[in-house]
């Protein structure tokens, strides 16, 4: 699921970047804290690969995630979150992690 913010904040980000084909790609991979962190970074103008990419869109906004990737946070939330120090896109309430670190990036699966 792409929150409503999440999806404008990519709308906003397409514009910036004059296109209209951009899209957020998340990834895991091992690595963090916690044992395995999310790689979250733009894609412009690019094709996903059908075999590979799974794509989501809501709201306007388009996110891609690979097949392996889509296994560990099936049932997630893409949202992006504003804070004092950053603001950023994010990977929430995902049901496979066990717990996370305080840098929101970072986490552990469930056995």
């Amino acid at each position: 699921m792409i929150t409503p913010l999440a999806a404008k904040k990519l709308l906003e980000a397409a514009k910036q970047e004059k296109t209209d084909n951009l899209m957020l790609r998340i990834a895991v991979e091992g690595g963090g804290c916690s044992g395995f962190k999310y790689v979250l970074e733009f894609e412009k103008d690019t094709t996903p690969d059908e075999e590979e990419d799974v794509v989501f869109e809501q709201h306007g906004g388009r996110v891609v995630v690979d097949k392996e990737s889509l296994d560990l946070i099936r049932g997630s939330t893409v949202d992006y979150e504003q804070e004092l120090i950053r603001s950023a896109f994010a990977v929430v309430n995902n049901p496979n992690a066990v717990s996370g670190c305080g840098c929101g990036t970072s986490f552990d699966l469930k056995e």
